[in-house]
């Protein structure tokens, strides 16, 4: 998390900040990004951005929690406007991510160097492993009359597993450059084995 020195800031040079940690980014991933990068585009003294930042990593997982707060959002209104069908909302929420143009070179570049972090803080969009807020607050959002899961427990298992898909179905996307109808189709494929089993009915 950044240091309250960054929440200090003037908001004008907070966002400068923040477009430059941005910037480096969507460049490269991670950990090829540049701190001298940074505070050149930020036009700071090098030893300013450890005021705000512990280091590079910090500032990256700022920017990536802000986005996924965003999708956290989006999910929970897509949940609301499909009446809590999953399978519905998932299909538009995927659609929402790999047409998502503001930050995607950013995305991309997080997708195609994903770490257990990285990962982990993308599935906090449908389950949030450090809190039972976030979950209390998406889980009474979808109808579970259509799913076989009688408890919590189940639906936060089946949340994993959407999560899981999904995060395969975005890399893929990135790693190949495949076309959005090409990758809507993958990703529909694949969430409707998970909707309608995978064992035949005997």
């Amino acid at each position: 998390m950044p240091k309250i020195t960054f929440y200090n800031l003037p908001e004008d040079k907070r966002e400068k900040l923040i477009n430059a940690v941005k910037k480096e980014f969507s460049r490269v991933p991670l950990y090829d990004a540049s701190i001298s990068n940074i505070v050149k585009s930020a036009r700071i003294p090098r030893g300013s951005f450890y005021q705000y930042f512990e280091d590079k990593e910090d500032a990256f997982f700022f920017l990536f929690n802000a986005i996924v707060i965003n999708s956290t959002n989006t999910f929970g209104a897509l949940l609301r406007k499909h009446n809590g069908d999953l399978f519905e909302t998932m299909f538009e929420f995927y659609q929402f991510i790999i047409e998502e143009e503001e930050n995607i070179n950013f995305l991309k570049n997080a997708f195609l160097n994903m770490s257990y972090k990285i990962e982990n803080t993308f599935s906090n969009v449908f389950r949030n492993s450090e809190s039972k807020d976030n979950f209390r607050e998406i889980s009474p959002l979808i109808d579970t009359k259509n799913l076989n899961v009688s408890r919590d427990k189940e639906l936060i298992h089946i949340m994993q597993i959407i999560s899981t898909v999904t995060i395969r179905n975005v890399v893929e996307k990135f790693a190949n450059d495949i076309s959005k109808e090409e990758a809507m189709g993958n990703y529909k494929m694949d969430m409707t084995l998970l909707k309608d089993g995978l064992a035949r009915k005997i």
